[in-house]
């Protein structure tokens, strides 16, 4: 029997009492399943913290001490178990070591997907699909209105300007992504990155990514408009340079509202649009939708009285 309550939002997050533990925590707890280690999902300082072996090099690289007290990693499709609760990591295609966490409890299957992405990407594992009767998904883009366009036509905007191109970006696996897409599509460019990138970019090539060719940041070099330097900053570097000369701003992002007032749109997104999470519903082929991380009012609307649907926000 499928349970309404087997998750449910507490204070500190998303909370299984049947297997008492947490999921993508908000607040550190005594134990906590990742699915990755972007910071609105990964908190520090939790007791005992399962996910891959990626995001737990990940958040040890990031939050030092404060990472967590003992980490449990789990390759993808590796099954283990918690008070009764039978739990298997799968892919979500959203960064390297993102995963869906997949729960079943007296034969029924609740989904998580974490942040996830349908579109290709060679430098993360590619998303993988699994019945389930519940799906718990995110609806950040959940929107009919919101269809993300083709990312490498994106990038390949880089290949009309002649400028140097100051371009924001989210220094884990958004970045990394980049430096992929640069390296392969738009060969004339040459890649800079900013001194928080760098780490985490040298562990992706610790697990066997391959991101291209990819130098630190130099002041002199993006002095040169014509060697065409591609230069790679965090938000809140890209925000402080909003006065920078003779060079082309852009921001590398599915929010539209992170196009204005720059030079140029590029619209690249690691997270699923409309038309994705559609195709997620019909390959999951669950009983009941919830929804987490954004609106599911969308959903609800389009699929009306063929699924039920509610919110775990």
């Amino acid at each position: 029997m499928l349970l309404p309550d087997f998750i449910n939002r507490t204070e500190k997050g998303l909370y299984c009492a049947i297997g008492n533990f947490y999921i993508d925590p908000e607040q550190a707890v005594e134990t906590a399943l990742i699915s990755h280690a972007h910071g609105d999902h990964a908190c520090r300082d939790n007791s005992n913290i399962y996910c891959t072996p990626e995001t737990a090099a990940i958040m040890q690289l990031r939050y030092k001490k404060g990472a967590g007290k003992n980490f449990y990693t789990k390759t993808y499709r590796e099954q283990f178990e918690l008070n009764g609760v039978k739990i298997t990591l799968i892919s979500a295609g959203h960064i390297l070591g993102s995963a869906q966490i997949l729960m079943e409890y007296r034969g029924i299957k609740y989904l998580y997907t974490g942040d996830y992405k349908l579109q290709t990407d060679p430098t993360c594992e590619i998303l993988e699909f699994t019945e389930a009767d519940v799906l718990i998904t995110e609806t950040t883009f959940a929107n009919p209105a919101i269809v993300h366009p083709d990312p490498i036509a994106e990038i390949q905007k880089l290949n009309t300007h002649n400028q140097n191109v100051l371009l924001g970006t989210y220094s884990l696996g958004k970045a990394q992504r980049l430096i992929r897409m640069i390296n392969d599509h738009c060969p004339k460019r040459k890649v800079l990155v900013h001194h928080q990138i760098l780490p985490i970019s040298k562990l992706h090539e610790d697990f066997g990514v391959v991101l291209g060719n990819y130098e630190p940041y130099n002041r002199k070099l993006m002095k040169e408009p014509e060697q065409g330097y591609v230069y790679l900053v965090p938000p809140l570097t890209f925000n402080s340079y909003f006065r920078a000369n003779n060079v082309c701003r852009a921001f590398a992002s599915g929010w539209q509202r992170l196009q204005a007032q720059n030079d140029l749109e590029l619209l690249i997104s690691d997270h699923v649009d409309w038309n994705d999470i559609l195709k997620m519903i019909a390959e999951v082929k669950p009983r009941e939708i919830w929804t987490v991380h954004g609106n599911g009012s969308h959903l609800k609307k389009y699929f009306q009285d063929q699924l039920p649907i509610k919110s775990l926000n």
